[in-house]
């Protein structure tokens, strides 16, 4: 098995992020594991597609949705496709296979309202916690940063002077956002605070906890859920739903979809137009002012 090698050209060439290279490493095991518990096979090179079809039934069978199904199966495809750039196969078993359907989500972002009461109402704490709190939310809306993006934001990136702000993106893609005045200011303000800790370990990131260390992915998740569950009923909170909201927030006043692509740090703008729905509210509006009949009683 090539998987050891597989890891590192994820790693190295690919350049994905060390959690995306986890994810495809746990697919891959968990297929293997499945091949050695049900046919005692310890070698997935040369599986047929019919052992790979059983591993999606008994998933299925499991109540794994299909999304989740479908990007295991993704994982083997490109394993696949690595052990063909590397000849060691020549067709992949799953050269025919077509992806599960699956139901097509639709992510709502958060309203002006609910952002102006996050970032203007709410008491934070007055201390090196709450002007760090405050400031995350600030960033992860004005910038549209991804989580990992605003985890691994360093002092360095930070340039007063020119008022941007270089983010480090998927497979170590580098974009520059624009700095607000606003944000300018908050950055200060959290950097005095900063300088009051006891112990820095990681010095060079921008977003620390108490103790000194450069904050997490789950602390980042925690944080949005307990704000944003002060302003909002919605049922789903995460950083990636503010990543949403700054797309939609300036499509929505009017932005170009390749200026808020160039933002979001995407490739394609496939990427970007997942961000150019509108909410049911502005539907409505366009709807009633729109329709023939909808100035009627």
């Amino acid at each position: 098995m090539y998987l050891s090698e597989f890891i590192s050209y994820l790693t190295l060439e690919k350049k994905y992020s060390a959690h995306t290279v986890k994810a495809y490493q746990n697919d891959i095991l968990e297929f293997k594991d499945f091949c050695r518990s049900n046919y005692e096979i310890e070698d997935i090179d040369t599986v047929e597609y019919v052992l790979i079809r059983h591993w999606i039934v008994e998933l299925s069978e499991k109540q794994i949705d299909n999304r989740t199904i479908n990007r295991k199966i993704s994982s083997l495809k490109a394993y696949f496709k690595f052990l063909q750039k590397i000849d060691v196969t020549t067709v992949s078993p799953l050269s025919m296979h077509r992806a599960l359907k699956t139901a097509k989500k639709i992510e709502i972002p958060f309203s002006e309202l609910e952002m102006e009461k996050v970032l203007s109402e709410i008491e934070y704490a007055d201390d090196f916690e709450g002007v760090r709190d405050e400031l995350l939310i600030h960033v992860l809306y004005v910038t549209g940063m991804r989580r990992a993006e605003v985890i691994s934001l360093k002092v360095s990136d930070v340039d007063f002077a020119n008022m941007t702000i270089k983010v480090l993106g998927k497979r170590n893609k580098e974009r520059l956002v624009p700095m607000l005045l606003e944000t300018k200011e908050k950055f200060k303000i959290y950097l005095d605070y900063r300088k009051g800790l006891k112990e820095i370990n990681d010095g060079s990131y921008i977003f620390l906890t108490l103790s000194g260390n450069k904050i997490y992915e789950t602390l980042v998740y925690r944080l949005i859920k307990k704000y944003f569950r002060e302003v909002s009923s919605k049922v789903k909170t995460s950083p990636h739903i503010l990543r949403h909201t700054f797309a939609t927030h300036l499509l929505n006043k009017g932005a170009g979809l390749n200026a808020v692509k160039e933002l979001l740090g995407h490739s394609s703008l496939a990427s970007t137009q997942v961000y150019t729905h509108n909410s049911i509210a502005d539907l409505k509006k366009v709807h009633a002012k729109a329709h023939p009949r909808g100035n009627k009683k």
